[in-house]
C-alpha cells in the first residue's frame, strides 16, 4: 500500500475505524512494534481486547484500594491555619507583643475566632466552620504541613503536581493514568472553578498522554450551555462529527508512527474526542436543575453550592477525580472579617457534599480533602482595625476524610504560636504518597518514562502517613 511514505491514488479514503486504518497501514511486526510503543505511552489499556485502544478503561491498582474517587477542595490564596484549624491559645495571650525570635516590628495577632472541641473526638474547630464542625469525627486534620516557597503560583503548582520547577502532571492526571475512568463518556478528571482563570498547571497532564489531562469547567453561571460553551455543534450532526474525528485520528496515527509523537497535539485531539462524547452524557450530568429542591437548599443555591453539587453528580457517574476551586483566601488585611466571610461561602456546600455522599453510600469510597497552598504568619502584617497576615510556607493546615481515612484526629503540630511545623512534619510529597496509597498505589512504583528517566508524582521522595489510614 505504501510507497515512499505516500498513499497511491486508489488508497486515499477515510477508514471507518482506527482499527481498520492500523490494520491496513502496517503489517506483521510493524504493527506489533506500534502496539508496544502505544503500551509504553499508556495509550493501550491493559484491559484492551481485540486490539481496541481504550486508554481510559478501568485498570487495576497495585493492591486493593480503599477508595475509588478523589475530590479536592482547593482553597487557593493560602488560608490562615491559626484562624481555621490550628488552635493557638498562647498566640492569643501574646497578642499585641513581638513573638520571640520574630521581627520586632511585627506584633502577635491572636485569632479573633473562638475554637471549641467538637465531636466525640474532641478536635478543636474554629467557629468559622458552622456546618463542617458536624463532620469532624470523619476528618483527619493535619496541622503540620509545610512547603518550600511562599509564592502563590509556585506553591499552587507544587501542591497539585509535586514540582516547583518542571511542568509535571497533576495528581489527577496521575490517578487517571494509573486507574483509568469508570465512565468513558465523561472526562475522568474534572476541574470546577467559579469564575477566574486558575493556573492550568493545576490540572495539566504535562508529559503524560493528553487523554489524562483535566477538563476545566467554569461553574459561575448556571445552566449547561453557559457552563460548557459550545457543548453542541449547531452545524453538523453526530455522525458527521464522528467521521471528522476518525480522520483526525487517522492522520495523527500516521504522523506519530512515521514521524514523531507530539504531546500537545495528542492533548488537543483528546480534548476533541472528549468534547464529542460529552455532547450526550455531559448535558445530563451538569444539569443541576434536575436536583430536588431539598437538595438544592441543602447545598445552598450559590456558585460554590453548584460546584459541590456538580462534584457529587460527577462522582456518582463514575468520574475518577474532581478538583473544586474555592479561592479567595489571600487575607493580608481584614482577618477579623474576611476569614469568616470566605469560610461561609464553602462551609455549607462542603458539609452538604459530605452528608450527601454518606446518604448515597459514596463516602466510604471517596477521598475528600481541603487545603490551600501554604499558611499565614502568626504576627500581624498591618496594625489597627485592618490587621492581616503575611505568607508563611513553614506551616499550614489541611484535612482529609472519606475512603480509607481515619477521622476524628489531629496529626502533627506547629510551635506554640503556629509559626512553623515542628512535630510529625508533612511535606507535599508525603501527602501525595498517602493519597496514592488510598487509591491502591505504591507511589514509588507508579511511574512514567519520559526523556530517558522514570517520573513519579512524588519523584523520589515522600513517606506514607500511616496514622491517617483507617
Amino acid at each position: 500500500m505504501w510507497k515512499d511514505n505516500y498513499c497511491s491514488d486508489t488508497d486515499y479514503r477515510v477508514y471507518d475505524s482506527r482499527r481498520e486504518f492500523l490494520s491496513k497501514s502496517s503489517t506483521g511486526f510493524g504493527l506489533l512494534g506500534l502496539a508496544g510503543l502505544l503500551g509504553a505511552d499508556g495509550l493501550l489499556s491493559t484491559e484492551a481486547q481485540g486490539g481496541v485502544m481504550s486508554p481510559l478503561s478501568p485498570k487495576k491498582p497495585h493492591f486493593p484500594a480503599k477508595a475509588q474517587h478523589v475530590v479536592q477542595v482547593f482553597a487557593s490564596g493560602a488560608p490562615s491555619h491559626v484562624d481555621t484549624w490550628d488552635y493557638k491559645p498562647e498566640l492569643k495571650k501574646r497578642h499585641g507583643k513581638p513573638i520571640p525570635g520574630g521581627s520586632e516590628n511585627r506584633q502577635a495577632l491572636g485569632s479573633p475566632y473562638k475554637f471549641t472541641k467538637r465531636g466525640q473526638s474532641g478536635v478543636y474547630v474554629s467557629e468559622v466552620w458552622e456546618k463542617l464542625k458536624d463532620h469532624i469525627d470523619d476528618m483527619a486534620v493535619i496541622n503540620s504541613m509545610f512547603t518550600e516557597i511562599p509564592s502563590h503560583q509556585v506553591a499552587e503548582v507544587m501542591m497539585n503536581t509535586g514540582s516547583l520547577r518542571l511542568p509535571k502532571p497533576s495528581w489527577g492526571s496521575w490517578m487517571l493514568y494509573g486507574l483509568g475512568s469508570l465512565n468513558q463518556n465523561l472526562p475522568g478528571f474534572v476541574s470546577l472553578r467559579a469564575g477566574g482563570n486558575p493556573n492550568s498547571g493545576n490540572w495539566q497532564s504535562a508529559f503524560l498522554p493528553g487523554v489524562y489531562q483535566g477538563t476545566s469547567i467554569n461553574t459561575r453561571e448556571a445552566g449547561v450551555e453557559k457552563m460548557i460553551r459550545n457543548i453542541r455543534n449547531p452545524y453538523i450532526d453526530l455522525d458527521e462529527q464522528r467521521r471528522q474525528l476518525d480522520l483526525v485520528h487517522m492522520l495523527n496515527d500516521l504522523h506519530s508512527y512515521r514521524l514523531k509523537k507530539d504531546e500537545k497535539l495528542e492533548a488537543q485531539i483528546a480534548s476533541y474526542e472528549m468534547a464529542f462524547k460529552m455532547q450526550t452524557e455531559a448535558t445530563e450530568a451538569f444539569d443541576v436543575e434536575k436536583e430536588p429542591s431539598n437538595i438544592k437548599k441543602m447545598y445552598g443555591e450559590t456558585a460554590q453550592g453548584r460546584q459541590m453539587m456538580l462534584a457529587r453528580r460527577l462522582i456518582e457517574r463514575g468520574v475518577r477525580c474532581v478538583q473544586v476551586f474555592a479561592g479567595g483566601w489571600d487575607h493580608h488585611t481584614g482577618i477579623a472579617t474576611n476569614v469568616r466571610a470566605r469560610a461561609k461561602d464553602i462551609d455549607q456546600p462542603l458539609a452538604a457534599f459530605m452528608t450527601d455522599l454518606k446518604q448515597r453510600g459514596l463516602f466510604d469510597n471517596t477521598v475528600v480533602m481541603w487545603s490551600g497552598e501554604f499558611g499565614r504568619t502568626p504576627d500581624s502584617q498591618n496594625l489597627g482595625d485592618n490587621e492581616g497576615r503575611d505568607h508563611n510556607s513553614q506551616a499550614f493546615s489541611m484535612w482529609m476524610a472519606g475512603g480509607g481515612v481515619k477521622g476524628g484526629q489531629n496529626y502533627g503540630s506547629t510551635d506554640e504560636f503556629g509559626k512553623a511545623a515542628v512535630e510529625n512534619k508533612v511535606h507535599i510529597h508525603d501527602l501525595h504518597a498517602t493519597l496514592l496509597h488510598l487509591m491502591g498505589f505504591n507511589h514509588k512504583a507508579l511511574t512514567y518514562r519520559y526523556n530517558g528517566r522514570d517520573f513519579r508524582l512524588t519523584d523520589n521522595f515522600g513517606n506514607l502517613l500511616k496514622p491517617l489510614l483507617a
